[in-house]
């Protein structure tokens, strides 16, 4: 379903995307799109992209094509969903210790919906981290490991 959303394959594009984005939710789904997760991910982003066309932007994003971001992000599990506001990395508290992106899909399109319109509104209250409207039994679980350098 990846081919049904506005995909971005460079640096340069994603920053352009994230400077360009104004008065929206921007979100970028990184992954990979013959994963299955990552499908199941894209019919959800796909489905709700007319919905959300007033409050948000879709784009999906290779992981493996932008570095950079999947480094800087500490992308290790795909999918992951990354959230902006004019600019501004949003991040979400999930219940979960990273609060910087939603990692896996989304259980329904509802959850997606009721994300961006939290984020949306507190994005425009000039909030930089919202609490999800997700059930935390919705929320994928992951340990995650820091490596101590």
């Amino acid at each position: 379903m990846s081919y049904l959303l506005s995909k971005l394959q460079t640096k340069k594009e994603v920053d352009n995307a994230i400077r360009s984005t104004s008065e929206k939710v921007l979100v970028l789904r990184f992954g990979d799109d013959k994963d299955p997760v990552c499908m199941q991910l894209d019919d959800i982003l796909m489905k709700t992209q007319e919905m959300l066309a007033k409050m948000a932007t879709i784009f999906t994003v290779d992981a493996n094509a932008v570095p950079v971001y999947t480094k800087y992000f500490d992308i290790t599990i795909l999918p992951a969903t990354i959230f902006f506001f004019n600019a501004q990395h949003m991040k979400v508290d999930f219940g979960t210790a990273d609060h910087t992106k939603f990692i896996g899909s989304f259980k329904t399109k509802q959850n997606f919906i009721d994300l961006i319109e939290v984020i949306y509104r507190g994005a425009m209250k000039g909030k930089f981290i919202v609490t999800s409207p997700i059930d935390p039994r919705d929320v994928p679980k992951f340990d995650l490991l820091y490596k101590g350098y």
